[in-house]
């Protein structure tokens, strides 16, 4: 007598809720709420952003291979923190310092 209607079906459940876990997570870190880890590494001079997290206890858990990565790459100098923010880029190339400390270079030697 009953038929099956799909909504029981436990793939269905889990592309449902992941679905609006998604979107729920787009709509915090469209407001800004969301988790980030930001690692700022001297060597390269970068600041790199990874998320978004819903919790703070999901960055501080992914942060660890965030980290194993950089280090992998040979990066130097690293700095970590979990912060709630809105990056406007993943990864910011600090150039400026880096061009003004060569542009020192070529101007006091001569």
């Amino acid at each position: 007598m009953f038929r099956d209607s799909g909504y029981n079906n436990n793939s269905t459940n889990i592309i449902g809720n992941t679905n609006m876990k998604e979107k729920f997570l787009q709509l915090v870190d469209l407001l800004g709420f969301a988790f980030w880890v930001e690692i700022g590494t001297t060597v390269p001079r970068c600041t790199y952003y990874f998320g978004p997290f819903l919790a703070k206890s999901e960055a501080e858990t992914a942060k660890d291979g965030y980290l194993e990565d950089l280090l992998g790459e040979g990066a130097q100098g690293i700095q970590v923190q979990v912060k709630r923010c809105k990056p406007k880029d993943l990864t910011i190339f600090d150039d400026v310092m880096e061009t003004s400390g060569l542009k020192k270079m070529i101007f006091s030697e001569g």
